[in-house]
């Protein structure tokens, strides 16, 4: 029995300890189906998104959607700790329990006592060992708890700092593609005269994001778990409405950011696919079409008002559906396991936000200030509410 126990805590404390190591030090895709907290992530995911599901304010939803990803991670060092602390008192007891203990004798309750205070560095003194191998393995013990901690402790910047370089993009997104960010606003938003350059830039950052999302989530996956600071915001939703973007480039859109746009589109594919395998999903093959013919055409009718040069031939839609097939299955089966909305092609409530705000302000302040009469103009009467009314219409 003791010789079991011995194997026993010694595979408990190999499989904590290698699990610990591929989740936090390793800079890499941890690999293993039964890994400890691939386990810990499928068994409580399930039965949190059952009961927020059930909340009937979509705020107080996304908000209750939100807590997992923080929780998450300490539940997650609560089990690594448990789990030491089990496999040292199993080892401890197939040494015969060899503690000194006032009025009782040491059973298995007292190895885990000894366990958990050796772990945690409590140093009580009510149990000491009394066999030269005790007193090594508490010492082993005790270094363990202590490296432990301070692997946590520098486990928990690494992360936050991944999130907010991930959510400054994706707040900055906002007002060049609205909130939920879509394909079509986001051309619509870049047709003025000279907006060929700044989309290009704007698809080389995004190509860079989504190269530090694909560096970050796959060596960190629960970060996936984390949420956006607003409802109308996620790190899927903005990446699969620049892979939108890219595809309406690539196929049916005259310009010269179409280059950058199959970069973009190569590297946000590239993540999206290897988030989903990560997470152990398939792609979604039974997803509503986002974008059927009648949302087509008016996608398309949208983009001619606003003066993108679409190109119109009859195989336009059949090269955006085939784009479309290389990703949109991935983005869903990822949207279906994190409750996470897709964006829609084109925006299904259309409102007037911080950037249409103060984009007719401008207009005001140009058509009362035309470039001939700049010198001596007064300054113009309605800068000063554009504060005021940057937030009124915001739909967060």
């Amino acid at each position: 029995m003791r010789i079991f126990a011995m194997f026993a805590g010694i595979i408990c404390l190999w499989i904590v300890l290698l699990d610990a190591f591929q989740t936090i030090i390793l800079p890499r895709r941890a690999t293993g189906r039964f890994r400890l907290t691939r386990i810990f992530y499928i068994s409580t995911w399930r039965p949190w998104t059952f009961f927020a599901r059930r909340v009937g304010n979509s705020r107080r939803r996304e908000t209750a959607f939100s807590f997992y990803g923080p929780l998450s991670l300490i539940f997650l060092l609560v089990v690594w700790a448990a789990a030491m602390v089990f496999g040292f008192g199993l080892v401890f007891y197939a040494l015969g329990s060899p503690f000194n203990e006032a009025g009782k004798q040491p059973d298995f309750r007292s190895d885990l006592y000894v366990s958990g205070t050796t772990l945690f560095t409590l140093g009580l003194g009510d149990v000491t060992p009394e066999t030269q191998g005790a007193r090594a393995l508490t010492i082993l013990e005790s270094g363990t708890g202590l490296g432990f901690l301070a692997v946590v402790m520098g486990y928990f910047p690494v992360l936050y700092s991944a999130f907010s370089r991930r959510e400054v993009s994706i707040s900055l997104l906002d007002a060049r593609a609205g909130s939920p960010p879509t394909a079509a606003e986001l051309l619509r938003r870049h047709s003025h005269q000279d907006a060929e350059q700044s989309l290009a830039v704007l698809l080389m950052e995004w190509e860079r994001w989504s190269a530090e999302l694909l560096e970050s989530h796959i060596s960190y996956p629960l970060l996936c778990y984390f949420r956006s600071q607003h409802t109308n915001q996620s790190w899927l939703s903005a990446l699969t409405a620049i892979l939108d973007t890219s595809a309406l480039l690539i196929s049916g859109v005259r310009a010269q950011e179409a280059r950058q746009a199959q970069l973009t589109f190569a590297m946000a594919r590239h993540a999206l696919v290897d988030l989903t395998q990560t997470l152990g999903l398939q792609p979604a093959n039974n997803a509503a079409d986002r974008l059927s013919a009648d949302r087509y055409q008016r996608l398309y009718d949208q983009l001619c008002q606003s003066g993108v040069d679409v190109c119109r031939d009859s195989f336009s839609g059949e090269r955006l559906r085939e784009m479309r097939s290389l990703y949109e299955g991935y983005a869903e089966a990822l949207s279906q396991y994190l409750f996470m909305p897709l964006p829609p092609w084109i925006a299904d409530h259309p409102h007037k936000d911080n950037w249409m705000t103060v984009r007719t302000l401008r207009a005001q302040a140009e058509a009362a200030n035309p470039a001939s009469s700049d010198q001596g103009a007064p300054p113009d009467p309605a800068s000063h509410i554009i504060t005021a009314l940057a937030d009124r219409h915001h739909d967060f």
